[in-house]
């Protein structure tokens, strides 16, 4: 029998355990796929803990997990493109990516370029269809500054290097430990915490003219405060003070699109955009890899291997 992960009620990571369930059907419209990576985020965290049970309940008992990447084992009627033996990538919105197998809509999957790790094909689909959304939604241009918060996180680090293809100067907001990453890949980088906003004049020569904002913690305000107008910040967090301002909260549903995966895919492939992995995890071991992401400090992402 396959495992998956699995939880009974709202909590700590205590509540998530690996359990045999039944083998996923390769139904019509969908495709089986053997994982051989998929990643962590803090989306999942937040509802496995009950914190968006408003917005996005858990029906119990729940899995979880979007991300995933592997081998395709079976496929369903009325499915083109795939067949047993392909490498793909994609995502599920059935909260089922962290397990050996997972039955997928064929249109949530694109074929794995062969330069793309495992770790990183795994690691794609939130995180860099939000990043795509939100840099798309503050529109940076050459010679505009962009600041963003949350620079060495898994959204920050796409954002931080989609955003620096534009030609704007990125600030990046991180701490010091990812400072020497965030200047190899194009953004200054500034310290956040007390005294950040002296910080981010200085660096962005006393103005700035977008904010994306991964991290939440007052930045909206802070960005409205500094001049920035309302339709060039975006924010993927805090929702509740983007509906005040008339910020745009742009992020993963606008840029989930397969075509958006296949474009992030190929510039991985061709080495001009990179998914930093923190840390891989079996994925028995699932409650681990949940601790280190809720301490908030990985680069990149934390990614799980069934």
């Amino acid at each position: 029998m396959p495992k998956a992960v699995r939880f009974d009620g709202y909590g700590d990571v205590d509540v998530l355990e690996l359990r045999e369930v039944d083998p996923p059907a390769a139904a019509p419209g969908r495709v089986v796929v053997a994982v051989r990576a998929t990643a962590i985020n803090p989306g999942e965290a937040s509802i496995r803990a009950g914190a968006l049970a408003d917005r996005w309940p858990a029906t119990f008992p729940s899995g979880q997990g979007s991300d995933l990447a592997g081998v395709v084992t079976e496929v369903g009627p009325g499915v083109d493109g795939f067949a047993p033996g392909d490498e793909v990538l994609g995502w599920t919105d059935d909260r089922a990516g962290h397990a050996e197998l997972v039955a997928v809509e064929a249109g949530k999957l694109v074929p794995k370029p062969a330069g793309v790790s495992w770790e990183a094909a795994g690691s794609l689909h939130v995180v860099g269809a939000t990043a795509w959304a939100a840099v798309r939604a503050v529109a940076p241009q050459p010679g505009e500054v962009v600041v963003l918060s949350g620079a060495a996180g898994g959204v920050g680090t796409l954002a931080v290097q989609l955003a620096a293809r534009t030609g704007a100067t990125v600030v990046g907001l991180a701490s010091e430990d990812h400072h020497a990453w965030l200047r190899d890949h194009g953004a200054i980088a500034v310290t956040y915490g007390d005294g950040v906003e002296d910080r981010i004049r200085a660096a962005a020569g006393h103005r700035f003219d977008a904010l994306i904002d991964t991290f939440g913690g007052g930045y909206v305000d802070l960005a409205i405060g500094m001049g920035v107008a309302p339709a060039r910040i975006d924010t993927i967090i805090d929702w509740g003070t983007a509906e005040r301002v008339g910020a745009k909260v742009d992020g993963n549903a606008v840029g989930a699109r397969p075509e958006v995966l296949a474009e992030l895919a190929g510039l991985i492939d061709r080495g001009e955009l990179e998914i930093p992995i923190a840390a891989t995890y079996p994925l028995a071991a699932v409650r681990d890899a949940f601790r280190e992401l809720e301490r908030r400090h990985a680069l990149g992402k934390i990614v799980l291997i069934p």
